[in-house]
């Protein structure tokens, strides 16, 4: 006789960031491409922030690391929030000491006041969340000023998506499903939570997975500044890094 014991479910209903903010995922960004990838991201987010200096800043399922540094070098106020405690392990381990506030709780229903920051902002989890909408319309609330969020554009190479899944899967190995977004429809439901049309800032023409199997970023870089003097980030890039500020 076997005892069907399972370990619990997680507690809260959205938890992509668990994953997100693990070793194994923080893999896909590491050697010199993978480098590439995150000054980009950073570059980008800290030009949408530069008229909100020392803003005060959320990161919904930031665990992963990736912006905590460059906002706090850059005089932002930052707390994070994971979805379980170990969301938090990356970040102990590569921010120092007092450049972080950190907070387990549920994505979906954030324990804060109503815009309690200027900023809130969420990478690597709109195109996980099932309850996206509920995500965005919390991110909305407690923003005082603008949230600031990332996400994979159908206008792009990901038209191919359920093509190229399997082939993207193969060259990678850990890749997840994920979303895609048009902008229409994001403009849609950040116009229901009363947030302005947002600015798209395109990170890339060529699909990231090509960027690390090329292992130059030298190469990358020549390929992506073609691409971006031709126009073609801006109208095919992908993933999209966007800001939506509240309306006045």
């Amino acid at each position: 006789m076997h005892n069907n014991i399972h370990p619990p479910p997680p507690p809260f209903s959205e938890t992509a960031d668990i994953e997100t903010a693990s070793d194994d995922y923080a893999a896909r960004f590491s050697g010199l491409v993978g480098s590439y990838f995150l000054e980009v991201q950073a570059q980008i987010t800290l030009d949408l922030l530069k008229d909100l200096p020392h803003a005060s800043i959320l990161d919904v399922g930031g665990g992963h690391a990736q912006l905590t540094m460059p906002l706090a070098n850059n005089g932002h106020e930052v707390t994070v929030t994971g979805s379980a405690d170990i969301c938090r392990e990356r970040l102990d381990r590569s921010c120092p000491p007092g450049s972080f506030q950190y907070l387990t709780c549920d994505s979906l229903n954030l324990p804060f006041q109503d815009k309690q920051f200027d900023v809130v902002m969420a990478f690597r989890l709109l195109p996980h969340t099932k309850q996206w909408q509920r995500l965005i319309q919390e991110m909305c609330r407690v923003a005082s000023k603008a949230i600031i969020l990332d996400y994979p554009d159908k206008r792009s190479a990901n038209i191919l998506y359920d093509l190229l899944f399997d082939f993207k899967k193969n060259l990678e190995g850990n890749t997840r499903t994920y979303t895609l977004f048009s902008r229409q429809e994001l403009r849609e439901e950040l116009n229901i939570n009363h947030f302005d049309t947002p600015v798209f800032r395109p990170e890339f023409f060529v699909p990231m997975v090509v960027h690390r199997k090329l292992k130059s970023p030298v190469i990358s870089k020549i390929l992506e500044s073609i691409s971006q003097h031709s126009g073609l980030t801006k109208i095919l890039g992908s993933p999209i890094i966007l800001r939506s500020d509240i309306k006045q």
